[in-house]
């Protein structure tokens, strides 16, 4: 079927070129063309004509007379074993701007055409190259800021996940084509599916979408992150923790109850999760004005925090105002009860739910640590890394398809007609789709005769 938009049609026609490299001065700068006149094109900017596929070629770029501009690598990739899927050159030049600008400025002059935000992979998924899921993870590993993030947007890449939603999909068309075939082809002998066979079919289905709905409550902070708010009275050693946690001094530390008077935020890193830690002021009643405003934004981040800290000290006897704070904290968000300064003398009563640390010589930080992840991500180690969801367009569509495949079992559960299942379970494949790709109907009838055999 032709594309609706001619428009777009020829664009998609197009031989492109774009910086592969962020701008700026740097040792290596990488110009990328893909399209049918790459080759053709490429030529023209530099000495050489041919240059064998997959292999570094040394060559020279050159201006449109001729002269030596800079001495660069080639590399060509075929169609279709490229990352678009079409013919594609890339050009490392030195990464000099100018020199880059140049690049550019004379492959459009020679008829390309500067590539879109995103086209190169656009290509790619309309090439057959990659999925959506796929193309949106490349973008998820370009924006990553820890380790752990890249290697879960890489396992996305290389279609960890994908593989997941083309199973499920594959049982939905099966069951879809069984039912199709039953209403169908009843003259031909073709048994009509039972309530109980259908239940059976729907069961493994509904369990796997919802473990992938599940794990988007993990997914979501891997992906983002989370805001991690230290709050309590003064001088219980905020700051102190603050820093620790941070593993550098970055806030202000002073016995002087009031030093912290606003929030101050840093991000770090627990255990490949971006973390956003904020100093909060100390929360008590006081007729300063400054202090006071002090006060009100630290309840403001408490409200706003993924997860609290509630941090009293260990050397002082229990307070009612931090068992008041504690209550507060834990009706706005998952928090922590933590116990600072375990390095001096204890009057503080013990608790199963205080954990004990300090902030001064590093005891019980990392089963700090380990308690953060526990609250904010439960069952990270019993996912596995392809059942991360990090997504919410997907987390969306994913829910959308649950919905409809829990309508389809109370359908059959009521045994209404296989003609009214169809319905829900077209609307669980819809979303599916969206994820991944579409399904043609000729997909449909693939399965429908694959799997019987009629007009025997």
């Amino acid at each position: 079927m032709p594309p609706l938009d001619p428009h777009l049609s020829a664009l998609a026609a197009d031989t492109i070129v774009a910086p592969a490299t962020p701008a700026g001065r740097s040792a290596v700068g990488v110009v990328r063309l893909s399209g049918e006149q790459a080759v053709e094109i490429a030529g023209g900017l530099l000495r050489r004509r041919r240059w064998r596929p997959r292999e570094a070629v040394l060559d020279h770029l050159v201006d449109a007379e001729g002269a030596l501009v800079d001495q660069v690598l080639v590399t060509l990739f075929q169609a279709p074993a490229s990352y678009t899927g079409e013919d594609v050159v890339e050009i490392s030049c030195h990464g000099s701007p100018p020199v880059l600008r140049h690049a550019v400025e004379r492959a459009a002059e020679l008829g390309a055409r500067l590539a879109e935000p995103g086209e190169f992979t656009r290509r790619a998924r309309r090439n057959g190259r990659m999925d959506l899921v796929q193309a949106e993870a490349v973008r998820d590993l370009i924006d990553s800021a820890t380790l752990y993030q890249a290697r879960i947007a890489a396992r996305q890449t290389t279609g960890a996940l994908s593989k997941r939603l083309q199973a499920v999909k594959r049982s939905l068309l099966t069951l879809i084509a069984r039912l199709e075939a039953g209403i169908d082809f009843a003259e031909d002998d073709i048994e009509v599916e039972d309530s109980a066979a259908i239940a059976a079919a729907l069961a493994p289905l509904r369990q796997q979408l919802g473990t992938l709905v599940e794990g988007f409550t993990v997914g979501k902070v891997v992906r983002s992150g989370l805001r991690l708010a230290i709050v309590g009275r003064p001088n219980v050693g905020k700051s102190s923790l603050f820093n620790r946690l941070l593993e550098r001094e970055r806030a202000i530390v002073n016995p002087a109850a009031g030093t912290t008077r606003d929030a101050i935020s840093e991000t770090a890193s627990f255990d490949g999760i971006p973390v956003d830690l904020v100093d909060t002021a100390g929360i008590r009643a006081t007729g300063d004005a400054i202090e006071s405003e002090g006060v009100e934004r630290s309840w403001q981040s408490l409200h706003d925090a993924d997860c609290a800290l509630v941090v009293v000290d260990l050397s002082q006897p229990d307070a009612g105002e931090d068992d008041e704070l504690w209550r507060r904290a834990r009706s706005d968000c998952p928090a922590l009860l933590v116990g600072n300064k375990l390095d001096l003398p204890r009057r503080r009563g013990k608790s199963e739910e205080l954990i004990a640390v300090s902030a001064k010589t590093g005891e019980g930080i990392a089963d700090l640590r380990e308690r953060i992840r526990q609250r904010t991500l439960p069952g990270l180690d019993t996912l596995h890394e392809g059942s991360l969801v990090t997504n919410i367009r997907q987390e969306q569509l994913l829910r959308e398809a649950l919905q409809a495949l829990e309508r389809a079992s109370d359908g059959v559960r009521a045994r209404v007609p296989h003609e009214m299942l169809l319905l829900d379970l077209y609307e669980a494949l819809r979303p599916l789709d969206a994820i991944t790709g579409a399904t043609s109907v000729d997909d449909i009838l693939d399965q429908i005769f694959s799997t019987f055999c009629i007009g025997k």
